[in-house]
């Protein structure tokens, strides 16, 4: 069954917003090395999470805002095919906002909105992404 599998998080500014998450939750969040293959120079900082056992849970990735309509948290839903739940996606009355996109090595995910206009966004992992 599909499920969240990756989260990210919007920022104006990454050190208030690191040092936010990390004294209110204990999230370390380091830049993620692969920043430099990112479009635009866009640095991108990944989230480790525990359980309270400490145990690894979701992870996630901060980045700088994109554009003032990029608000809110983005869960990420591990799908085995992009392409195939983009197509779900519209047929159920939802829309897909950007297309599938590959993340160099790592995979490929689409941005959706569902039916009440909230975004999420599909993951295909697939090491030879490029």
């Amino acid at each position: 069954m599909p499920t969240i599998v990756h989260f990210e998080i919007p920022s104006d500014n990454i050190e208030r917003s690191r040092k936010f998450y990390n004294e209110l939750f204990g999230w370390n969040i380091e830049k993620w090395p692969g920043s430099e293959n990112m479009p635009n120079g866009m640095e991108y900082w990944m989230v480790t999470t525990t359980d309270e056992k400490g145990n690894k849970a979701v992870g996630g990735g901060m980045m700088n805002r994109q554009n003032p309509q990029q608000q809110g948290i983005t869960n990420y839903i591990d799908v085995k095919s992009v392409e195939e739940h983009s197509s779900k996606v519209e047929q159920l009355g939802g829309k897909v906002v950007m297309k599938k996109t590959p993340v160099p090595g790592m995979g490929y995910f689409g941005v959706c909105l569902d039916t009440e206009n909230n975004t999420f966004a599909l993951w295909e992992t697939d090491n030879t992404a490029k």
